[in-house]
């Protein structure tokens, strides 16, 4: 028996609702509309609360300023000048070559120019369509070169694909032409980092590659590199950026960040990044957080952050050192350490300072690449100095350097190395020491006496081999002004001579006692000095009054007074006058005078012939 009810209808014609209302007709019929239902009351207007405006940037993630301004153009790359025309050169008479090598140290963009050679050899934009170094934000394959995505752009880091399976691949593709670009470029970074069997797989491909293929090598590591490597390739040296060119980046950065850095702190941080571009930036980004916005970044703040000792303080300690002042040089030094100056770095600051010295004393004060006042300092010192003199500093402190380094107390090894120097300072020159030798003379510092030879002799022998008894030193007794300030310049006190130069006006002299008138800005101790130097080293009392009034001029002003009148004088000469009238433009760049030779006398013929007869 079936279970349906015969009785009832079929169920489709049961009186059903046509339609369920939560579905949609199957073909495309619309849904009847809803009923309208009562419209809601409106909600009461919240009364605004007031909220801070947002901070420019907030919410998004930093990025760092060697990133943010990465160069995106040949002309954005400081201090590669060279390479740069030797590139467009190239580039405009269509010599490219298969194969570029960058080198150079850390951070002076050879990752950068690799990928800018990339976008430079696929260079398409709606007006260029040929390799060019022109390069515009507007180019087809810029983006995605520059970001390290392109398919025809292969990047490699050799550090991590060293072996001879990583170099395989890229063999195994070279062979293929490029999907969207002009060439295919690869570009391998750290390239010394690769194995001998790696090398020794590209050396066939660089010396035959396909015409569509170009390599380009970065290496902080050149002569790591194998000659048949470097022999295939087109070599650009990328140079250190030179710190006032790197000071000058660094102080447009800051102002397009809309901070302010004093000039000196710029100078700091460009010493310590040493010509590196990326080093300078990142060590921007840590200064520029140092000071509010709207402030300016101190160089006091640089400093601390660095962990520098203050370079004025470090030259006074090397002219205390060059001067044999031990106890006021491990004085300086205590107060340096006791601010916190890394020994290492100051150090280092003795062997800069030495340097700078040594190529003052040869090319001038200009050749230091100092601030004025410093490089001012440094080469009187170095004037004063004998080369020879500062050549041993610059060996005992190199080996100095190292002693710091291994020393379990740093800061004892550096008094160490101030003994020595200082003591080193007062003794004579080798050359200088064998020559008293050969002279009989006492050598100074040294403790003198011999006993008589051995083996028999007479007391004559022993007397004439004996050395002479020593006469007391004569102490200097300068009769002048400018005596005066010569001793202090033989004494190698740099300093003082400076400032006694600069701001002191002699009203009277006589040995024993000056007075004189004072320069504005002249230090306050300045009097006090130079009667202890004096008393020191004449062995007199000497009266220094600072109170006088209607000095003459300093020595200073004397010289460039005594210049002037050099010059106007050349300049007035008529050959001169009539050679620059020749020549307009002309200037007379310096003044040079001829050293006054003796001509030999021209005997007398007359007299000769008498003295024949």
């Amino acid at each position: 028996m079936s279970d349906v009810d015969l009785d009832s209808g079929p169920p489709w014609e049961e009186d059903l609702p046509e339609r369920d209302e939560n579905t949609d007709d199957m073909f495309g019929a619309p849904a009847p509309a809803p009923a309208p239902a009562s419209a809601p009351t409106p909600a009461p207007t919240p009364v605004p609360v007031s909220t801070p405006a947002p901070v420019e940037g907030e919410g998004e993630a930093y990025t760092v300023l060697a990133r943010k301004y990465r160069p995106r153009t040949f002309e954005d790359l400081i201090g590669q000048e060279a390479m740069v025309r030797t590139l467009t050169n190239a580039f405009a008479t269509g010599r490219i070559a298969h194969a570029f090598m960058l080198t150079g140290v850390r951070g002076v963009g050879k990752t950068t120019t690799a990928r800018l050679l990339a976008r430079a050899l696929n260079n398409q934009t709606d007006v260029i369509d040929k390799p060019s170094l022109e390069l515009s934000a507007g180019g087809v394959h810029d983006a995605a070169i520059m970001a390290g995505q392109h398919m025809d752009v292969m990047e490699m880091d050799a550090a991590s694909h060293t072996g001879v399976n990583d170099i395989r691949d890229i063999l195994e593709s070279v062979r293929y032409g490029p999907v969207e670009a002009r060439y295919k470029v690869y570009v391998l970074d750290e390239v010394h980092m690769l194995s001998n069997q790696a090398f020794n797989a590209l050396l066939k491909t660089l010396e035959e590659p396909p015409p569509h293929a170009k390599f380009i090598f970065a290496t902080t590591e050149i002569r790591k590199v194998p000659v048949t490597i470097l022999s295939r390739c087109q070599r650009f040296d990328l140079r250190r950026v030179e710190p006032e060119v790197l000071v000058e980046h660094l102080g447009r950065i800051a102002a397009k960040e809309g901070m302010k850095v004093e000039d000196d702190a710029l100078a700091l941080i460009a010493r310590a990044a040493e010509g590196s571009v990326r080093d300078g930036l990142s060590l921007l980004d840590q200064a520029l957080v140092q000071g509010e916005r709207g402030e300016t970044v101190k160089t006091e703040i640089v400093r601390d952050m660095l962990g520098l000792a203050d370079r004025s303080q470090t030259i006074a300690l090397f002219e205390q050192i060059m001067g044999g002042r031990t106890p006021e040089a491990l004085e300086t030094f205590r107060t340096l350490y006791g601010y916190g100056a890394d020994p290492i770095q100051v150090t280092n600051d003795l062997l800069e300072h030495c340097h700078a010295a040594s190529v003052a004393k040869m090319l001038g004060p200009n050749a230091t690449r100092l601030p004025a006042d410093q490089a001012k300092t440094l080469a009187a010192l170095g004037a004063a100095i004998s080369a020879g003199t500062l050549s041993r500093t610059w060996q005992m402190l190199l080996k100095g350097l190292e002693e710091v380094r291994r020393a379990p107390s740093p800061a004892d090894a550096v008094e160490m190395i101030i003994v020595r120097l200082a003591y080193a300072a007062d003794l004579p020159a080798p050359e200088d020491a064998l020559k008293k030798l050969q002279n009989g003379e006492p050598l100074g510092g040294g403790a003198g006496g011999g006993g008589a030879p051995r083996g028999g002799g007479g007391g004559g022998a022993s007397a004439a081999l004996a050395p002479r008894p020593a006469a007391p030193p004569a102490l200097p007794d300068p009769q002048t002004f400018e005596a005066t300030v010569a001793l202090i310049g033989q004494r190698r006190e740099i300093g003082l001579q400076l400032d006694v130069q600069r701001y002191v006006k002699p009203v009277s002299f006589k040995p024993g006692a000056i007075v004189y008138e004072s320069v504005e800005g002249a230090p306050l101790d300045l009097a006090r000095r130079l009667a202890s130097r004096l008393r020191e080293w004449t062995g007199r009392t000497w009266l220094i009054a600072a109170n006088g009034q209607g000095g003459g001029e300093t020595l200073i002003e004397q010289e460039k007074r005594g210049r002037a009148e050099l010059r106007a004088e050349v300049e007035a000469d008529p050959f001169v006058a009539s050679i620059m009238a020749a020549f307009p433009g002309t200037v007379i760049a310096s003044i040079v005078e001829a050293p006054k030779v003796a001509l030999p006398s021209i005997p007398d013929e007359a007299g000769d012939e008498d003295d024949d007869d």
